[in-house]
């Protein structure tokens, strides 16, 4: 068995995990998704999203394009590709029209909105603005006039956003505001001004289970969306990772079925939002010692393979010893075990690879083994990691632990 085989056999073991995880007929709707070529070498495939949106259960997602490079003149061409993409697959995609502000960005959203298009996609890092940029308004006076919701960048790479946003939204209440990525790039400042705000969303396209266990602290259920971020998101990480976090967190069926489909449904449709109970997260969090320190080298061997380069720290070997810590948790340090043993060998062969391609294959395989253990190490099913001063709840592993507070 070669190594990618070996990680395909992993993924498949998971699949069936995340599958038991689900509440029972629950609908998954993905709020984040891309089609198209990116100028970073990326590129999304029609049939591979509709092979993994069947396989996963997926019955829809918002699509918009990626940051392509016949992007001039004002993504044209782009966001003609995307309805096309959305007409070929019969309601499973919900297209948005990308806009680039320098470029005529309210004539481009008009005719994609009269042709099909259902929302408006914004990347300031991408697309270079800040968010105090005058040409913003006009984009939020045609979304609330349209009833159209806008999708954000909201992740790395960006200065604090949270204050101009917020005026943005004050200005046009009507117009639905998704921010990608939870809102990573400026967490504590949007949840000051967004936490229980209405009409207001937040999508879990994070790769940090922390991360998340954050937002489900600071917002509130009704403002969550599940999504994917494919092609750079990957199953069955990207659900997992969504599941085990809300869970940890004190979400119910009912909150989860909210996050899932619901709240995205809800927003496709034109309903008006469901008004924000309290936040259910815990503002602590804690794990079992090896857990942490699992964590703390799997953190430090992110950069490292988004690089592409080769383990020469031995942060997976540090992991792995956290492993055979005797700690009681067996189970799950054996799970962690073996995604690390897989991933180890993979990396291994980077270095070894001439071609661009195989060496992009190889690397995105390490990442999603090292992105699922990492899962796996912050939400143990041993003991719950959070814990709520709203409800009193506390549920520990009886082993020692580490504890930090999750910010807000």
């Amino acid at each position: 068995m070669t190594e990618l085989e070996r990680a395909q056999e992993l993924f498949a073991v998971f699949e069936s995990e995340l599958r038991s995880e689900l509440p029972s007929g629950a609908d998954i709707v993905d709020a984040h998704t891309h089609l198209g070529d990116d100028i970073d070498g990326m590129a999304g495939r029609l049939d591979e999203l509709i092979a993994v949106l069947d396989r996963y259960g997926v019955s829809r997602a918002n699509v918009f394009c990626l940051d392509e490079p016949d992007r001039v003149p004002a993504f044209r061409a782009a966001n003609d590709r995307t309805l096309a993409f959305a007409e070929k697959a019969n309601g499973r995609l919900i297209p948005f029209v990308r806009l680039d502000l320098t470029d005529g960005p309210i004539e481009e959203a008009r005719r994609c909105l009269d042709l099909g298009a259902q929302g408006i996609k914004l990347h300031p890092r991408a697309q270079k603005f800040q968010l105090n940029d005058e040409r913003l308004a006009p984009v939020f006076a045609i979304a609330a006039e349209r009833r159209v919701p806008i999708l954000i960048h909201g992740g790395r790479g960006m200065p604090p956003i949270a204050d101009n946003l917020a005026r943005l939204h004050e200005q046009y209440p009507e117009a639905t505001l998704i921010i990608a990525h939870a809102g990573i790039a400026d967490l504590s400042g949007l949840a000051g001004h967004f936490a229980c705000k209405a009409g207001v969303f937040f999508d879990t396209s994070v790769w940090s289970p922390i991360d998340l266990l954050s937002v489900f602290h600071v917002f509130s259920p009704e403002q969550i969306v599940y999504a994917s971020d494919f092609p750079y998101g990957q199953q069955p990480s990207s659900l997992l990772i969504t599941l085990r976090t809300a869970r940890a967190s004190g979400l119910d069926e009912e909150d989860l079925r909210a996050v899932l489909a619901g709240n995205a449904n809800r927003i496709a449709s034109g309903e008006p939002p469901l008004e924000p109970k309290a936040p259910k997260g815990g503002e602590t969090f804690s794990q079992p010692m090896a857990f942490a320190r699992i964590h703390q080298y799997l953190s430090m061997a992110t950069p490292l393979l988004w690089t592409r380069q080769p383990d020469t720290v031995g942060v997976i070997g540090l992991a792995l010893n956290a492993t055979y810590d005797r700690d009681g948790h067996t189970d799950e340090r054996e799970r962690i075990k073996e995604l690390l043993i897989a991933a180890r060998e993979l990396w291994r062969l980077i270095p070894e690879v001439n071609e661009e391609p195989d060496q992009r294959i190889i690397s995105r395989m390490t990442f999603r083994l090292i992105h699922l253990a990492d899962i796996l190490a912050v939400t143990p099913e041993t003991g719950a990691p959070v814990q709520s001063k709203r409800t009193g709840s506390k549920r520990m592993a009886k082993t020692k632990t580490t504890t930090a507070k999750l910010g807000a």
